[in-house]
């Protein structure tokens, strides 16, 4: 084992360790204010894919996006409300999806911070909706998390020992399509792992978490394109192994609101 994987393994296990202190242990306000956080740390560094350098324009736009999140949860106290914001979510993904395959090299300030305000505050408002509206909400964002990293997990390893073709090259020449096969193909076993635990309908549920993964491959994808766009590697340094705040949750980014949306239309919210 590399000292580099293994500096990833103890960091996950901290910020687990952590995250399952926070959600099982401490009052459901807890958590909000966890994601609040992270987001908030994240938009910070979402900033700095504009090319910006005056520290308090990039100030303002987190305090931007701070705004948001209250004005987005107030948005979505009816059903209507929480469905309109989430479809939105889906088709600004399905756009990114269109960016990348299509004018990768068409990025400019406006646009990188437009997607920021697109990818951040939907999956803010989609986790805090699992954890406050849901009868077993920590159990539902936990779920929702390993989703996406079992995703990612399967991913790394396929992708190091089978992958040969590039699934974006201009984007991020490291992922290839056995990397993405495998990261699907290691979330299924979530998905159908969580769809016995919550007892919903297997079928339908499996369809959904594959569809909400691979929206995932989306949000980071839309993060390394406007990393190179930017010029950085990482997001930031804040995780020893595994970069900024937003190298761990791009892929959330892209997938939580979609799965949220389906689970609207399977009963889970009330």
């Amino acid at each position: 084992m590399s000292e580099s994987l293994r500096k990833r393994i103890a960091t996950a296990a901290v910020l687990i360790a952590l995250l399952l202190a926070v959600l099982f242990w401490l009052p459901a306000g807890a958590t909000v204010a966890l994601l609040t956080l992270v987001v908030l740390v994240g938009a910070w560094e979402w900033s700095a894919f504009l090319k910006w350098t005056d520290r308090r324009a990039r100030a303002a736009y987190v305090a931007l996006i701070a705004v948001l999140l209250p004005l987005a949860w107030l948005a979505t106290r009816t059903a209507a409300g929480l469905e309109a914001l989430l479809g939105a979510a889906l088709l600004w993904w399905l756009i990114a999806l269109a960016w990348i395959v299509i004018a990768p090299r068409r990025v400019s300030a406006w646009s990188a911070g437009l997607a920021g305000l697109l990818s951040l505050v939907p999956a803010w408002l989609a986790l805090t909706r699992l954890r406050l509206q849901t009868a077993q909400g920590a159990q539902w964002v936990l779920f929702a998390l390993a989703l996406v990293w079992m995703a990612d997990i399967g991913a790394y390893f396929c992708g190091r020992r089978f992958g040969r073709r590039r699934l974006a090259p201009f984007v991020s020449p490291g992922k290839t399509w056995a990397g993405a096969l495998g990261g699907l193909a290691a979330s299924g076993i979530v998905a159908v792992a969580g769809g016995i635990w919550f007892r919903l309908p297997l079928g339908r549920f499996l369809v959904l978490c594959l569809g909400a993964v691979a929206l995932s491959i989306v949000g980071d994808l839309t993060e390394s394109l406007l990393k190179r766009f930017a010029g950085m590697k990482d997001s930031g340094t804040l995780f020893p192994g595994h970069g900024g705040v937003m190298d761990r949750i791009d892929s959330v980014t892209g997938a939580v609101p979609v799965l949220l949306l389906g689970l609207t239309f399977l009963g889970v919210l009330p």
